[in-house]
């Protein structure tokens, strides 16, 4: 019983930090008004990274 008082809190980060890596609607829609596209941690050539979505995911434009 002892180690539900320690997967309790450790359950609760895990939640929190996965809350946050989620794509903001708006910021998708800037991107393509923009005329770029999202992607997943990289742009390729000639693309630039025009601004970031999240940690993970990105803007892409010419």
């Amino acid at each position: 019983m002892k180690i539900l008082y320690l997967l309790f809190p450790f359950f609760l980060l895990l939640i929190q930090g996965a809350a946050g890596i989620s794509l903001v609607p708006g910021n998708e829609w800037r991107c393509k008004h923009e005329g770029g596209f999202c992607t997943f941690l990289t742009c390729y050539h000639p693309y630039h990274i025009y601004e970031r979505h999240s940690e993970f995911a990105l803007c892409c434009l010419c």
